[in-house]
């Protein structure tokens, strides 16, 4: 039984305690809605913003599944509050990607739900893979499905096997590849198979990174074109919206002030660049809360570490590094404007 009059940070945080999960901050939960509902929400925000390409957003979004598509819970709200009753699924979900290094084998619970997380986006899309790698995940996939590989079952076993893929990877004669991939991982138990599958995804340019469909504007014209915008533990990225390579990246501790509209998110880098980077956007509260989200776990960790180390070491180090006095050692909200600034 779930108390609805819980805060959802409490909620989390009680749900991460019972299941042996410790880093419950990086944590969070979302709920689904139905897929026609939700496009039709989508298509709206788009007729507020007065975009022509509808349509073309759309596709975007469905290619890449953006966080645009998260229904992220509000921390500071309950569950009654925020309408979600017994009939609502409500996923616990990796939302911070800071500590995620530190996950293995030794942590059964966290390794799972970084697989489903991680084998999930893959299969949508959203981490743009080869087909090598492709094949590479499939197979991992098959041995955590079905253990090790038996030559003597029917064909029919392994049938479904090219629905391991993305689909536009889903083609005829694929299951011979994935089948001897599949039978070199024989002896590899499922924890291993599941943590192998992680290192793997870990390699991804993109893993670890939200993204969201945005709108910018063209250098020296008057005209919006889509963009991804891509937040990480790191940093904060503009990325080409077919390729989802990375065009620029700004350090997060370069980010001096930001600012969140109904229609627009804005980026202040100070004395870091010469400009402020502005987008056309409905998820500048999400994109900001984000960011924030990034910022206190670097705080607390390194308030942690300061308390535990009073000499510095190469952990507390980092930390230091990562948030420098006079950088973003606070962190500052303006009630009414969505300003958000770090001094």
């Amino acid at each position: 039984m779930v108390d609805d009059s819980l805060s959802v940070d409490e909620l989390v945080k009680t749900v991460c305690t019972r299941i042996g999960v410790s880093n419950y901050e990086e944590y969070s939960m979302i709920y689904e809605e139905e897929e026609e509902e939700d496009r039709k929400k989508m298509m709206e925000k788009d007729k507020e913003h007065k975009i022509r390409d509808a349509k073309r957003m759309e596709q975007l979004r469905k290619k890449w599944h953006t966080d645009d598509e998260l229904h992220w819970l509000n921390h500071d709200k309950s569950l009654r509050e925020q309408g979600i009753d017994e009939t609502v699924v409500l996923t616990l979900r990796k939302k911070y990607f800071f500590s995620d290094q530190n996950v293995d084998r030794n942590d059964p619970v966290q390794l799972n739900l970084l697989y489903v997380q991680a084998r999930d986006a893959i299969l949508q899309g959203s981490h743009p893979v080869t087909l090598e790698e492709s094949n590479q995940f499939a197979a991992l996939q098959a041995q955590i499905h079905f253990g090790n590989y038996d030559p003597g079952k029917s064909k029919t076993t392994y049938t479904d096997i090219k629905d391991f893929l993305p689909k536009e990877y889903q083609r005829k004669g694929v299951e011979k590849r994935i089948l001897q991939d599949y039978s070199k991982l024989t002896g590899l138990t499922e924890l291993n198979a599941k943590f192998r599958y992680i290192q793997l995804s870990r390699s991804l340019k993109t893993y670890g990174v939200s993204f969201f469909l945005v709108k910018e504007k063209m250098k020296g014209k008057n005209k919006l074109v889509p963009r991804l915008l891509g937040v990480t533990r790191e940093s904060v990225m503009r990325v080409d919206e077919k390729t989802k390579e990375v065009l620029k990246t700004w350090p997060l501790t370069t980010v001096r002030r930001w600012a969140a509209s109904p229609n627009s998110f804005t980026l202040d880098f100070g004395d870091y660049s010469e400009s402020y980077y502005s987008v056309q956007t409905t998820e500048g509260e999400t994109i900001s809360q984000l960011i924030a989200g990034y910022i206190d776990i670097i705080l607390k960790k390194k308030k942690a570490t300061d308390r535990q180390l009073p000499e510095m070491d190469t952990e507390a180090s980092m930390f230091e590094d990562s948030v420098s006095p006079g950088r973003s050692t606070t962190l500052q909200y303006m009630e009414g404007s969505g300003a958000h600034g770090q001094q």
